[in-house]
């Protein structure tokens, strides 16, 4: 009597949760594949700050380029003093008061400083090219992001549906065993046993709704919006396509943005280490100035000024050499991870292609199972209804045949998620 006052109050539970389930996915905004990387573009914080660092390149090398002109600077101002004396001829004290005018203007140019601002442009182009490199491996990598978030909230989505069609099969079966339990053709525990398998199936719908809810609300986050966002079903994604792996694998290890940040990295490093050389070199530098003052605007007395100058650096407590060192060791490391990236590069793609062709025989082999497990279930269904099977048989058929569902939904993920992957790896869409 106990475990049946259980069994119905699991029963009641179950019947009672869907609508508290289905409403954690209301008020969701529903965006497709393309728009949710557009927004995710545009709102993730690592693009923006990847953005930025372009930024700050393109004004470095801005400023590398305008060393190279003379500095100008103009000077203006005007005075005005009170004064008193005391007159003896009149032996009065006489209020007076003094005004001057004066402006110049003057210019300084760097005539040589051993090369150092060549070496300079260099490494701000070298810079720029490398937060560039960066911009286009960050996007890569959001989008990478944005589709592995879209993917699973597809698959939640999918889930969902399968759960569903699991308690319509669950409460056909529940009838089922109702109707010959009044027939008196099975007995008592068939119906608690179809119970149970209802509320499961009930149970399994809450879990998959709630994991639907978690992952809308992972890709707001994501697109940068508030609430959910309902990831829009494209036929066209579910498209399996085939690869050539040797054209693929030449197409990684040429144009992957992973290498290409890396590579420009090296670069950046390599024109470091020669500009440390410009600070062994003299420095060689011209200013002129000219300048008028006076205590009238239209009488002012002009005054120039020219100067070449020159300063050598012959020590200065081995600075340079540690500047110098501390330069060929980054560009070292960045060589080192250069060839690390591409065997990186190499190795992944590898594990990635394989993992694709398992979630495509996955893929298939669940289908089959599907279409397998329909019809087993139907068959035990039939056999249930004659006397000639028990309701364990056809629960472990129908169990079966949920299993070759979920199975489908995963292996499909699995081939997205793979396939976003390897799309992040070389750089392009396949």
């Amino acid at each position: 009597m106990r475990t049946r006052l259980i069994i119905r109050a699991a029963v009641v539970t179950a019947l009672a949760t869907p609508a508290a389930g289905a409403s954690l996915t209301a008020q969701a905004q529903s965006v497709t594949l393309e728009e949710a990387i557009e927004m995710a573009l545009r709102s993730q914080p690592a693009m923006i700050q990847a953005h930025g660092q372009v930024s700050n390149a393109n004004s470095a090398k801005l400023q590398a380029v305008g060393a190279w002109l003379p500095s100008l600077s103009a000077s203006s101002g005007f005075s005005s003093n009170s004064s008193t004396r005391y007159d003896q001829a009149t032996q009065r004290t006489v209020l007076g008061s003094s005004t001057s005018y004066s402006s110049g203007i003057s210019a300084s140019l760097t005539v040589f400083d051993g090369l150092s601002r060549m070496y300079d442009n260099r490494v701000a182009s070298a810079d720029a090219a490398a937060a560039d490199a960066t911009l286009i491996n960050q996007e890569f990598q959001t989008t990478l992001q944005t589709k592995q978030t879209f993917f699973n909230a597809l698959a939640a989505e999918e889930l969902v549906r399968v759960s569903e069609s699991q308690i319509v099969r669950s409460l056909e079966q529940h009838e089922i065993s109702k109707e010959k339990l009044a027939a008196g053709t099975a007995t008592r525990s068939d119906t608690l046993r179809s119970s149970v398998d209802l509320a499961n199936a009930r149970l399994q719908k809450l879990n998959a709704e709630a994991q639907l809810a978690n992952g809308e609300a992972a890709l707001a986050r994501l697109i940068g919006i508030d609430g959910s966002a309902k990831a829009v079903r494209e036929d066209a994604l579910l498209v399996m396509v085939d690869i050539d792996t040797t054209t693929l694998r030449d197409e990684a290890l040429q144009q992957s943005p992973t290498i290409y940040q890396a590579e420009a990295a090296v670069r950046a490093a390599d024109a470091t280490v020669s500009a440390s050389y410009g600070t062994y070199f003299p420095r060689i530098s011209a200013s002129y100035s000219r300048s008028w003052s006076g205590s009238e605007v239209l009488e002012l007395n002009p005054s120039w000024s020219a100067r070449l100058s020159a300063s050598w650096t012959l020590f200065n407590g081995f600075a340079r050499e540690a500047s110098k060192s501390r330069a060929q060791v980054s560009r070292d490391n960045a060589r080192a991870q250069a060839e690390d990236a591409r065997r990186d590069v190499n190795t992944q793609l590898t594990q990635y292609l394989t993992a694709l062709a398992q979630a495509r025989a996955q893929h298939e082999i669940a289908a089959g199972n599907i279409a397998a497990g329909q019809e087993d279930l139907r068959v035990q269904r039939e056999r249930y209804r004659l006397g000639a099977a028990t309701l364990v048989e056809v629960l472990v058929a129908q169990a079966s045949l949920d299993s070759a569902e979920v199975s489908v939904v995963q292996a499909r993920l699995d081939y997205l998620v793979t396939k976003a992957q390897i799309e992040a790896l070389i750089g392009r869409e396949l």
